[in-house]
């Protein structure tokens, strides 16, 4: 598909994570590499470590242990001497968020800017850009999107498939390399659901290297390259997903699987 296989830097990178929250275990050592243009879905029971992942890579959530790079760079922190970590200046983690889109289950929209306001606010605060640039980014993305006719409406004033589709645009003017998607169609009414998914299969078929904690199998098994299954702060197993929907090796994952079709 499109994943880059050549051997090159990986776009993601973590080694050993660990990551708790009080005497809770959340992640326990998580390796997982993620080549430019390829797409990750992950997959698994709640509680299982997958957005608390997705939180780490850009350190929307510090850890205790391990390591994350994203296109080379170290995020939060760097190996120092006798195994010690070093914590990376604010501003070069600042720097760093700029290039890792996010998109959330709730849409985070700013209520009182239109959609193309919301679009254009982090690019001339952020990259400094022109504001008749940002506004041609932003046009060109809400096109992109399917919401030409709504850059001058308020999130108020629109579906919940559209403000979703309105926070992927605002993430995507920040041209960013990396795109992480944390079950973005899980606060939306079924019918609702396509429209976000259709602007994800564009994005992937673009090219964009993509991670994606999703409920949705059926969209997994089309657009993903690589599906990871996490359990207990884990990953338990990880395959294409014809390999991993048709022939789960692991019998956590076939017992995950079992369950989510008897639903």
């Amino acid at each position: 598909m499109h994943a880059g296989t050549d051997g090159g830097i990986p776009m993601v990178e973590i080694k050993a994570l660990h990551k708790s929250f009080g005497e809770l275990k959340v992640l326990q050592g998580v390796d997982l590499a993620v080549a430019p243009g390829e797409v990750v879905v992950i997959i698994g029971p709640s509680g299982s470590g997958k957005s608390t992942l997705l939180n780490c890579i850009n350190l929307l959530e510090s850890f205790e242990a391990g390591t994350v790079r994203v296109a080379g760079e170290w995020i939060g922190y760097m190996p120092g001497s006798g195994g010690a970590r070093v914590k990376q200046p604010e501003n070069h983690i600042n720097r760093m968020r700029t290039h890792i889109g996010m998109v959330f289950q709730q849409f985070n929209l700013f209520p009182h800017m239109t959609a193309l306001e919301n679009i254009i606010e982090a690019p001339i605060q952020v990259l400094d850009l022109p504001r008749d640039k940002a506004v041609a980014r932003a046009e060109a993305l809400l096109a992109k999107v399917g919401l030409s006719a709504k850059a001058g409406a308020y999130p108020g004033e629109l579906s919940g498939g559209q403000q979703q589709r309105v926070a992927i645009a605002r993430s995507l003017a920040m041209e960013p390399n990396l795109m992480l998607f944390d079950e973005v169609t899980s606060a939306l009414d079924p019918e609702l659901v396509g429209e976000v998914l259709a602007v994800l299969r564009q994005l992937a078929s673009d090219g964009m290297t993509m991670l994606l904690v999703t409920h949705e199998m059926g969209f997994a098994r089309d657009v993903a390259d690589r599906v990871v299954f996490m359990d207990g702060g884990v990953i338990v197993e990880q395959g294409a997903p014809a390999e991993i929907f048709g022939n789960p090796r692991n019998d956590r994952t076939r017992a995950f699987l079992r369950r989510l079709q008897t639903h």
